[in-house]
């Protein structure tokens, strides 16, 4: 048998419908969904940390180098608003 840590969770009724739907949509259980969104959320703050300790080291990424990685993602960079 697979190991699992259980814990209860609370959210928003809102979030917690389309959770529930997001699950359902993919014939999936919501603990497996929310087990893959939080690993997915690990990754992004792991990525984050990992391409700020290169900023620090290398100085900030330039315009060119984020629209080419952006190109290469084949994603659309998102802007700061002003």
């Amino acid at each position: 048998m697979v190991q699992v840590d259980r814990f209860s969770v609370t959210m928003p009724p809102e979030i917690g419908a389309a959770v529930r739907k997001a699950a359902a949509q993919q014939g999936r259980s919501v603990s497996s969904w929310l087990a893959d969104a939080a690993a997915d959320r690990l990754r992004n703050e792991l990525l984050g940390a990992a391409l700020d300790a290169w900023e620090a080291e290398d100085g900030a990424f330039t315009q060119k180098e984020l629209d080419d990685a952006a190109a290469a993602l084949g994603v659309r960079r998102q802007t700061p608003a002003a």
